[in-house]
């Protein structure tokens, strides 16, 4: 439940714990993303946050998680409820939220994505240029079948790029996506595993990842399989 109001937000996860949802708030774009790390099936998401855009957090979860996504706001204009549902949105809700048809669209959205799982279920392999990544087995193989041996940190790295499908991301999302509470991880971090995954994904002679200046990094491949 990402919304900056405390009042607003502890009414909310109150509500929703009170109808058999587990749920965990976050006042900000920098605490979203520490929840994300948990498994994750659906995000209420406020557009005016004190650290972010709303939109482009939205992007970022889409870019790296299954989770839906229901926009709860007070930004009402039809341009922002257009842009809330293209860019990721299963919902667009407006305050003053009426309680009963959020909790009803987030079952709907819920039992929606269920049903995708289940259909996708055998199908957790993304190929990429000259490899495979198993998301299931946290395998990456190459283009003779072999396993190519992966960090944790280096694994998660390449699974978010994989999973933007060519869109970039920045340092600061993948900062928080490999780091964890036994390292620091900085910016330096990050261009260093980069370093090292590129020195590990050669054969085609295609880059794989690619620079993407003042942003951060990309899956440069431009067919994904």
């Amino acid at each position: 439940m990402v919304e900056d109001d405390p009042v607003t937000r502890t009414m909310l996860v109150g509500y929703f714990n009170d109808n058999n949802f587990d749920v965990v708030g976050a006042g900000s774009c920098a605490e979203c993303r520490q929840a994300l790390r948990a498994r994750t099936d659906l995000v209420f998401l406020d557009v005016q946050l004190p650290d972010g855009d709303g939109f482009e957090l939205a992007k970022e979860i889409q870019a790296t998680s299954n989770a839906g996504i229901i926009f709860v706001t007070r930004r009402d204009t039809d341009v922002d409820r257009i842009l809330g549902l293209e860019i990721a949105g299963d919902h667009y809700v407006t305050k003053p939220i009426n309680l009963r048809d959020l909790l009803a669209r987030a079952r709907s959205v819920l039992r929606r994505r269920s049903i995708d799982r289940k259909a996708a279920r055998n199908h957790n392999s993304i190929a990429f240029g000259d490899w495979i990544i198993d998301l299931t087995r946290r395998e990456l193989l190459g283009a003779d079948g072999k396993p190519v041996a992966l960090t944790r940190a280096e694994f998660d790295l390449l699974a978010a790029l994989v999973g933007a499908d060519g869109r970039p991301l920045s340092r600061d999302y993948l900062i928080e996506v490999v780091s964890n509470r036994q390292a620091e991880v900085d910016i330096r971090t990050v261009d260093a595993l980069v370093a090292r995954l590129r020195r590990k994904l050669v054969g085609s002679g295609t880059p794989v990842i690619a620079t993407v200046t003042g942003v951060g990094y990309k899956l440069a491949l431009s067919e994904r399989l």
